[in-house]
């Protein structure tokens, strides 16, 4: 089962590149960040037409998540719980049926945090602890269970072309590494880091050309629990396409899990 996230940067900017990816790639589920657009302004149909069904969490103009799908799931859940004022569109689960049992996947967009001293910079680790206190209690059910997406943390110097660029951005902050070490201590594997300890990213700016001399960070993570990691069999990261026509800065990151009969 291929299992993939994506930060779109805009669905529909990027419907194109999503079209002719999932086409390509064809992995039974992927995660999309920042769709920057209400549920009803998603393009549902460009990807039924193949053959997906969308589970949608937007927001107008910015953030919003969705789940694509090749099977539909047995149950859909919106929003981190933990804060019920929160009304920022970065989390959903989706719960499939496979033949090894449940499988639960958790698509979040997890703030950037920038300015540092700000109170964005507050909601990322208030949002981040939230996380793990939820992560923690999905352990508890001891089932394959990812939390894959864009976590807007550059968790080594290994993930970064450049790590000294970063040294007063907030996704490289001691504050935000060490709350995703601590989803790491509570049982989580980071599928990328697992497999190579290359230099390897996902996210490209924009500007000054960081496409074209490889000056780029890792921030786009799957993490999976025990459960989950057991069946690991492949991980990628389709860097290729960032040099597509009008590209996202992010490249989709994406796992394959045996999920057969156990």
């Amino acid at each position: 089962m291929k299992i993939a996230t994506w930060n779109i940067n805009g669905s529909k900017a990027r419907i194109d590149g999503l079209v002719a990816w999932l086409a390509e790639a064809r992995p039974d589920v992927v995660c999309l960040q920042e769709i920057k657009t209400v549920d009803e302004g998603f393009p549902v149909a460009e990807v039924r037409a193949l053959g997906y069904h969308a589970a949608v969490h937007g927001q107008k103009g910015f953030n919003g998540v969705a789940v694509l799908s090749l099977a539909e799931p047995v149950a859909v859940g919106r929003g981190l719980p933990g804060d019920p004022d929160d009304v920022q569109s970065r989390f959903i689960e989706a719960t499939f049926a496979t033949a090894a049992g449940p499988l639960t996947i958790a698509g979040l967009y997890l703030p950037n945090g920038n300015p540092i001293g700000t109170e964005k910079f507050s909601y990322k680790l208030a949002w981040m602890d939230r996380l793990e206190r939820h992560a923690a209690r999905r352990l508890g059910e001891e089932i394959p269970y990812l939390m894959v997406g864009d976590y807007n943390v550059i968790p080594q110097p290994i993930d970064a072309r450049h790590p000294n660029n970063w040294l007063n951005d907030a996704l490289f902050q001691p504050e935000s590494r060490a709350s995703f070490r601590r989803l790491e201590t509570l049982g989580f594997v980071d599928a990328v880091r697992a497999t190579s300890d290359g230099a390897l990213y996902t996210f490209w700016d924009y500007q000054a050309g960081a496409w074209q001399k490889n000056d780029g960070i890792r921030i786009d993570h799957c993490l999976l629990s025990p459960q989950a990691a057991d069946r690991l069999t492949a991980v990628g990261i389709d860097r290729h396409v960032r040099g597509w026509e009008k590209p996202s800065d992010h490249v989709p990151v994406w796992v394959e899990l045996s999920m057969g009969a156990p």
